[in-house]
């Protein structure tokens, strides 16, 4: 880890949050405190489909998430997670499952035994556990089953969702201050005290504080930084990190990677969700592709080799570096899941592909392995540079074909694990 990779990851133990354990059998996820910021992404499916459900929290899983949360929110919903956790259990897939509960959880978690202790973790938002005298018991009932049955919680506030009485009763009493503060000054707050507050009241039923996870989730990026901010200096119960309703496409990715990057750089942040629309067909699994590119833009971690390939411009007319560069990075991408296990490190390693002469060899010397293709009108020749010196220069049409092999060989060289003499 480089120095500026070094100075952001103390500036995300510095904040000294409490460090939360969420398990299911043996696979014990550590949150907070110096644990790794965690990815986590939601499923789309309903969950009354229990094979459909487990098949995508496995692809998600596979894809990187560290903790992938559920809805349930029906009856036919609660009996159908434990068949769920089975389903992963038999595929050898044992990321925790998270409970998302509206309104009704409560019950849910009340004559579903089984549903909830299958879960790993349950998120309460407080904005939808009841109104007037019944919030509080409602509330109370979701805390004993995670007692019960040893379950983290989530205090997941959304400013979609937020308790209106209390949201009205706090604009009531900044109206008569002499300087009141703006009214998305007062949602801020009332954000922060929903969530903190049900965390407090959690704590005083019996919840230690190191079982409990806030969250206060908003859709503008000024909005999230200023909440966090506040949340970063207030409390120390880990945060879970996300712009919710991000948006489609770019505008969803840009959007999260604006609002998180500034407060992970600032080391706030936990647990992270990038909130995507996926666009129709789209795999749900690029929600945890960006959450892991962000991670790993920022130092903060690595998950897959990284690829630096020149934008292009007139000295790279041919096409060859941008099918040799998507070529690699979906090889890279491909074998991850075998090679995480099989070498491990080499989601640290580097590769240049580049298209011309004028940066090429420098930015492949400055990668583990690298290549630079001939541009326009340059000896068609493409040299090969490997721990910062050149080694060999590929030449003829099947230039890719022999990098790709030049890249696994160098991969298995300095990843495998030493052979038996």
């Amino acid at each position: 880890m480089d120095s500026t990779a070094k100075t952001i990851a103390a500036g995300t133990q510095a904040r000294n949050s409490l460090q939360a354990r969420i398990r299911w059998q043996d696979n014990i996820v550590t949150v907070g405190g110096d644990a790794p910021v965690r990815i986590q992404s939601m499923t789309n499916t309903d969950t009354v489909d229990a094979v459909g459900t487990a098949i995508q929290v496995k692809e998600l899983a596979l894809a990187g998430s560290e903790l992938v949360r559920i809805t349930v929110n029906t009856p036919e919903a609660a009996q159908a997670v434990p068949y769920i956790r089975e389903q992963l259990d038999r595929m050898g897939i044992s990321v925790p499952l998270i409970g998302d509960f509206h309104y009704n959880g409560h019950r849910l978690l009340s004559e579903f035994p089984d549903c909830a202790q299958a879960l790993s973790k349950y998120r309460i938002n407080p904005g939808n556990v009841g109104k007037g005298d019944k919030k509080d018991k409602q509330f109370g009932q979701m805390i004993e089953a995670a007692l019960r049955w040893d379950k983290p919680v989530r205090i997941g506030v959304n400013w979609g969702s937020l308790d209106q009485e209390l949201l009205a009763d706090m604009m009531d009493s900044n109206s008569r201050l002499s300087l009141p503060l703006t009214a998305k000054e007062v949602m801020y707050k009332a954000l922060i005290s929903s969530a903190v507050g049900s965390a407090e009241l959690a704590q005083s039923m019996g919840m230690a504080a190191n079982q409990i996870l806030i969250s206060c989730k908003v859709s503008g990026v000024q909005d999230l930084v200023a909440v966090y901010r506040e949340l970063g200096r207030s409390t120390r119960y880990p945060l879970h990190l996300g712009l919710t309703e991000a948006g489609m496409g770019t505008k969803g990715t840009v959007a999260s990677t604006a609002a998180l990057s500034v407060l992970l750089q600032e080391g706030i942040g936990d647990t992270i969700r990038i909130s995507l629309t996926p666009a129709p067909g789209e795999s749900r699994n690029q929600e945890v592709v960006v959450a892991a590119e962000i991670l790993q833009a920022l130092g903060l971690r690595a998950f897959v080799p990284s690829v630096t390939a020149c934008p292009g411009c007139g000295r790279t007319t041919s096409t060859t570096f941008q099918e040799l560069t998507q070529q690699i990075d979906n090889f890279l991408r491909d074998q991850m899941p075998v090679w995480r296990a099989q070498y491990p490190g080499v989601e640290s390693l580097k590769v240049a592909v580049m298209g011309c002469i004028v940066n090429g060899p420098g930015e492949s010397k400055h990668a583990d392995i690298g290549i630079s293709l001939p541009g326009t009108g340059e000896a068609p020749a493409a040299p090969v540079y490997i721990d910062g010196e050149k080694r060999m220069t590929l030449r003829g049409e099947a230039i890719a074909t022999e990098f790709q092999t030049v890249v696994e060989n160098y991969i298995r060289q300095r990843y495998g694990a030493p052979q038996p003499s």
